[in-house]
């Protein structure tokens, strides 16, 4: 991946996808003692920046390809993103959920015509689905981060926050399958002046910061997290990319996450996902390595169930 494909996918996407507010709150920034400027991709189309590497995939795609269809698995933005991105692009989605998938995420899939086959809450049982679904169908399956595709239309959102603020020093993000840090990390490579790209991750599912350790894609036991959209791990695509660019995961508690997604909305007035929140409780905990830097946070989305909130 290279800043003329990062460029290219920009342009390709940029008439399906919003240019997201960066946002910024002194109330926070005095809190975390550096001037933190916030990309707003719970702004995006269906509220989340999985909108932008969705719709790079189905773009890329052949008309043969186009005309069969889409599949893939995802316990919701994904899921959403590559329902909406195939609805406007004219192509059949089929989605595979977890059962335990928040209902906000399924409501949105249904919303963007993509056709929902439940399955068991594991990796294995995800795969062995959109498997018999790709045969069935003939439809291309898409990975809702360990795509190419996909990877470089997640990091057109810090492509955009570098071209507004140049000068930032760090960019925090949530780490889940890896496509939004790789993509971060490939844009702030060519776009960056010496900026460094952070991971944040759980502790309840601190896979990521385990594989850059072990060097190899590491599993979790349990998923016992709030941050429903940081679940899964790391991928043979994204991994590598970590291990080049990547130094840094931070790991926050439970409590933590809530927090800081409580601080959001009460100072900010912005709806955010828990699994957005584990940025900003990533760079609080780390606050004191970051004094009087300027620093980007990619707030990754905003479909909350709102019958289930932590506060």
């Amino acid at each position: 991946m290279n800043k003329t494909q990062l460029l290219a996918c920009h342009d390709k996407i940029r008439p399906y996808i919003h240019r997201t507010p960066v946002l910024t709150s002194r109330l926070i920034n005095a809190a975390v003692g550096a001037e933190v400027f916030f990309k707003c991709e719970n702004f995006q189309r269906m509220g989340a920046y999985k909108m932008r590497g969705a719709t790079h995939a189905i773009l890329n795609l052949t008309p043969e390809e186009r005309a069969l269809g889409v599949v893939t698995h995802s316990s919701g933005n994904f899921a959403q993103a590559l329902s909406l991105a195939a609805q406007i692009l004219g192509v059949k989605a089929h989605i595979v959920m977890p059962s335990t998938a928040p209902e906000v995420k399924k409501k949105g899939v249904k919303e963007y015509k993509g056709i929902i086959y439940e399955c068991e809450p594991t990796l294995e049982a995800r795969n062995a689905m959109a498997g018999e679904i790709q045969e069935k169908t003939g439809a291309t399956f898409l990975h809702p981060s360990n795509d190419i595709n996909v990877i470089l239309g997640q990091g057109t959102a810090a492509l955009e926050l570098l071209e507004d603020h140049p000068t930032l020093k760090a960019i925090f993000v949530p780490v889940g399958g890896g496509g939004l840090i790789a993509g971060t990390a490939v844009a702030a490579s060519f776009m960056g002046e010496n900026c460094e790209v952070i991971g944040t991750e759980p502790f309840e599912v601190d896979d990521a910061y385990r594989s850059l350790k072990s060097g190899k894609i590491e599993s979790n036991p349990t998923t016992n997290t709030i941050a429903d959209g940081l679940k899964t791990q790391l991928g043979s695509n994204t991994l590598p990319v970590l291990l080049k660019h990547v130094r840094t995961i931070v790991r926050v508690e439970e409590e933590e996450i809530i927090a800081a997604m409580r601080l959001i909305w009460e100072r900010m007035k912005i709806i955010v996902e828990p699994s957005s929140a584990v940025a900003l409780a990533g760079l609080y905990r780390d606050r004191e390595k970051f004094k009087d830097q300027k620093i980007g946070i990619i707030i990754s989305g905003g479909n909350v169930d709102l019958g289930n909130l932590p506060f």
